[in-house]
């Protein structure tokens, strides 16, 4: 009975908050903040030149600050999972390990960003998420549908994420509290404030929790900074910062070991001068390493286990930036340079000479590998009336591809039809690069290939942007042509899954959203009434001969999203999302120690639960995630939490 009674009030709370959208619920234009950014002032990267959300010839979508505030999500990637046409599949809960897939990709087809700088794992999409910064630093999220290759480089295959932190000196003390069950506690700190022209801001978080069932513990840390120094000619901005995880990791990578276990630390810090003159040149430096130790078997090993994995991955890489604007419009080009490393006793070719692993007195790195690409980019960027266009090409060169250079052109066109109706097409050719463990793991189960070659593919998209009384509205179709798609494949009857270049993919898809403000948001009201109902479908045409796919093949059908944000007071309200996913594809159900029949993903719905109310400079917030305590399915036989209840406050001054 217990199952029912929390969907009851939710579905009560709902139809009460949820008003008629009339001429009587129109704001005035001095409440023209109903919506939770202004289209025309929020710039995006959704091409070289920087360009208004409302002017972008891309599907991009914002989560802005307000929504990350009102949101029951506590992590980046349960923040990320209600966005449309995105997939986040998750390993370990609050953002242990998650794997971002969009639009019918694999997790090692979307390029990360933080503040615009490449964050990207070369070693396996399953760590992309492994950034310093809390939701607490965070003032937007720009997620660009997609390929993107043009405009970021190589590995925006499907899309980009962009991360944004709030600016240093904005002057503000925050401070969070958090615990629930089984045994969750968290806490945070951050602060913005001005030391004579040096701009900063700090913060600090931790989480842990004994997990929800055996082998599901976790604990992690995040140290985040960045500065900003006014000079007369421009601005230097630092940011650095350091992560840390500790996972049971309960069945990961196969149901076969339930007591595997890991351990990561990410570094990062890059550094970016901002030119205040009309020559424009903007250099930047950024550095990320990146330690992942594995262990197979947390407590007791077999006599036939060879030890833990331990790897080291470092990037290096340096950006300059150019933009110009003329009589023909906005020129833009940069220039990337990108070295990626890794040691290993697993993954790489065999070193000369082993080297002690840091902080480990018995382990060693037998291996090591390393690459480098040269990017190119060129844009220009034009208006002529109500028409816009935006033309562009990435010249690529890396040291692992046999062609010294190869071209990844792109075209987007948009036409302004009405002052609230906007038409917008795109085409670009786009590649991805094998990650280390696609040339290189190997196991029992597994078996890599060095002689990979990068996937490609041509995406092609067309859609319409509309604001219509207030309501936020678009939709688009899109269809992307794979070749050379990166896989894990096996044949019948075998029992090795091998990674080749073998399934071709082409992907269909629609996507339409709208985002509806439910009346006018009055002064001091703590978060915008607002309603935004989401779709997307994918179809997928795949061609892998009698091989059997572990993850080309296993995108979401159909995903339907729904958020809904109501003060019910001038000092509280509720903030609910849902989300209806029904997944293609099936996987091989482990039972009593062994692989037993192909079962089909099941469709589920998942909805979280927040409700908020401050008291001056203090917010008081209870929040259910997985509030109907759904049994579901999205990565096989890796367990999944049920309903976790969690409390806390949060102090703003």
């Amino acid at each position: 009975m217990n199952k029912f009674i929390i969907p009851a009030i939710i579905f009560s709370i709902f139809v009460s908050a949820v008003p008629a959208v009339g001429a009587e619920d129109k704001p005035s234009e001095d409440q023209a903040d109903t919506l939770a950014f202004d289209l025309d002032e929020v710039l995006v990267s959704a091409q070289k030149a920087s360009v208004s959300l409302a002017d972008a010839r891309r599907s991009v979508q914002v989560i802005d600050r307000q929504q990350i505030e009102a949101s029951p999500a506590q992590d980046l990637a349960s923040l990320l999972s209600s966005v449309r046409s995105v997939d986040i599949r998750n390993r370990g809960t609050y953002g242990m390990q998650a794997d971002i897939t969009m639009r019918g990709g694999t997790f090692d087809q979307s390029l990360v960003l933080l503040n615009g700088v490449n964050v990207t794992d070369p070693q396996t999409g399953h760590h992309n998420l492994n950034i310093p910064v809390d939701l607490q630093s965070v003032e937007r999220i720009e997620v660009l549908q997609g390929s993107g290759a043009r405009v970021f480089g190589p590995n925006a295959f499907n899309g980009a994420i962009n991360i944004i932190t709030k600016d240093p000196g904005e002057s503000h003390l925050n401070a969070s509290f958090m615990g629930g069950e089984h045994r969750l506690g968290a806490a945070g700190v951050s602060s913005g404030f001005t030391t004579g022209p040096v701009s900063h801001h700090v913060s600090v978080h931790g989480i842990r929790s004994d997990g929800f069932t055996e082998n599901t513990d976790f604990k992690s840390g995040n140290l985040f900074y960045r500065s900003e120094v006014d000079f007369d000619a421009g601005n230097l901005d630092l940011q650095a910062g350091y992560n840390e995880k500790a996972f049971g990791a309960n069945s990961f990578y196969s149901p076969m070991y339930p007591e595997q276990y890991e351990e990561t630390r990410a570094g990062y810090a890059s550094l970016r001068w901002m030119p205040e003159n009309d020559l424009n040149l903007e250099p930047m430096l950024y550095w990320r390493r990146h330690h992942d130790r594995f262990e197979l078997f947390r407590h007791e090993e077999p006599d036939w286990y060879e030890g833990h994995n331990y790897h080291r991955t470092d990037i290096l890489g340096a950006g300059l930036q150019w933009e110009h604007q003329s009589r023909i419009g906005t020129t833009s080009a940069g220039l990337d340079y990108r070295y990626e490393h890794i040691f290993s006793n697993v993954l790489g070719t065999e070193m000369d000479e082993p080297m002690a692993v840091p902080g480990y007195d018995d382990a060693l790195f037998t291996h090591s590998y390393d690459r480098s690409g040269l990017s190119l980019m060129l844009e220009q960027n034009a208006s002529y009336g109500p028409f816009s266009m935006s033309a562009g090409t990435l010249v690529y060169s890396n040291t692992d591809l046999d062609e010294p250079f190869t071209l990844f052109p792109g075209l987007d066109l948009g036409w302004q039809i009405l002052d609230d109706l906007r038409w917008y097409s795109t085409i670009n050719r786009t590649l991805r690069l094998p990650t280390f463990t696609d040339l290189f793991y190997s196991d029992p189960e597994n078996q890599g290939n060095p002689d990979l070659q990068p996937e490609q593919a041509v995406t092609a998209e067309t859609g319409f942007k509309s604001t219509w009384r207030d309501i936020m509205f678009d939709v688009a179709v899109f269809r992307r042509w794979g070749r050379e798609t990166i896989d894990w494949v096996r044949s019948p009857g075998d029992e090795v899954w091998q990674a080749k270049n073998l399934t071709d993919v082409t992907i269909t898809g629609f996507e339409t959203g709208a985002l509806i403000p439910l009346g006018a948001q009055t002064v001091g009201e703590v978060a915008p009434r607002s309603l935004s109902l989401q779709y997307s479908y994918i179809h997928a045409d795949t061609y892998s001969g009698d091989q059997v796919s572990n993850y080309a093949l296993d995108h979401l059908n159909h995903k339907i999203d729904a958020t809904l944000t109501h003060p019910i007071t001038s000092q509280g309200g509720v903030s609910i999302t849902g989300s209806w996913q029904d997944r293609a594809g099936g996987y091989m159900f482990f039972e009593d120690g062994e692989f037993t029949e192909t079962v089909d993903f099941e469709p589920f719905f998942m909805m979280d639960l927040k409700v908020f109310y401050e008291v001056g400079p203090v917010r008081l917030f209870t929040e259910a995630s997985n509030a109907l305590d759904e049994q579901y399915v999205d990565i096989a036989n890796v367990p999944q939490p049920g309903r976790w209840v969690r409390g806390g406050m949060e102090l703003s001054l």
